[in-house]
């Protein structure tokens, strides 16, 4: 293969970031028949299935390193191109950034680290939530230059920086703790009460449990996939919960809520993974998050 296509490149990160091959043509502003048309051609040259024809379009194994490459050449070639224009060259436009963090850290200090961000060049931010022992795989995949992770081990082609720990409080309601806690906390009190969990991928209520019984225990569950309903839940007393201690302040001290074992916590340790690239952006990106992380986590 002599080489690789940039607008056929560009347009698989338009159909995997935009889900389908119409919206990519409107992003692109092109018919949907010529993105096909580059998707086809960059799969020949590849000699590769890249694109998964679905609903959300998704890249292939074999597309995942392209995409990466894909995202990689449109934020140098945009700095280039901004550098080359010097400070009275116009408006390059705005650079996307890619960014994949956990629930808990969207709801409570990662916010600040974008607003930490100098202002030129102009963003702009595409944000996507996953569990942060699953937000590699989006880094992984090429879809994000860059994530808060619980992954300590470098994805390909990035590098890793340690953050600092979120740390969890098991919280209850009063009439929670009276309903099935009277007797403490006991193995069979700890079986019977429910537990609230953001999604079926959250395991840090379980892991709570673990350390207390030394086994595994299998409550009932409620599903609150909403940081707010979240709190919410464990407040009016539908079960108990693990809460980031930022956001679990404010319950304990009004007596909203209750600290179910005191002195018994869970410490997450995060991870910031990027590109391994030099560019400005991803330099101050990763600037401002760890000095926030510095400033808020363990």
């Amino acid at each position: 293969m002599s080489g690789l296509d940039s607008a056929q490149l560009r347009t698989l990160a338009a159909v995997v970031s935009e889900g389908s091959f119409e919206a990519a043509g409107r992003l692109l502003h092109v018919t949907p028949s010529a993105v096909s048309q580059r998707i086809k051609a960059l799969e020949e040259a590849v000699g590769q299935v890249l694109v998964r024809r679905q609903r959300p379009c998704d890249a292939t194994e074999a597309g995942r390193p392209l995409l990466r490459l894909a995202g990689q050449l449109a934020l140098l070639e945009r700095e280039a191109l901004a550098d080359a224009r010097g400070p009275l060259g116009g408006d390059p436009g705005r650079t996307r950034v890619a960014v994949v963090v956990n629930a808990d850290s969207l709801a409570t200090w990662f916010p600040a680290a974008l607003a930490r961000l100098p202002a030129p060049p102009e963003l702009s931010f595409d944000i996507r939530q996953d569990d942060q022992d699953h937000s590699a795989e989006l880094l992984r995949a090429g879809a994000v230059m860059a994530a808060v992770t619980a992954q300590r081990e470098a994805v390909q082609g990035c590098r890793v920086r340690p953050l600092g720990a979120m740390r969890y409080r098991a919280l209850a309601a009063p009439s929670a703790l009276r309903r099935w806690f009277a007797d403490g906390l006991t193995r069979s009190a700890l079986a019977a009460a429910p537990v609230v969990l953001f999604d079926r991928r959250d395991r840090i209520q379980h892991r709570f449990l673990r350390t207390l019984t030394g086994r595994t225990v299998d409550p009932p569950v409620h599903y609150v996939p909403s940081v707010p309903a979240f709190s919410a839940a464990i407040r009016l007393g539908l079960g108990w919960g693990m809460v980031p201690e930022q956001i679990a302040a404010d319950d304990l001290d009004s007596g909203r809520c209750v600290d179910l074992a005191p002195g018994r916590v869970v410490d997450i340790p995060l991870y910031w993974q990027h590109w391994r690239l030099d560019s400005a952006v991803l330099t101050a990106l990763t600037t401002a998050v760890c000095a926030v992380a510095a400033e808020t986590l363990r």
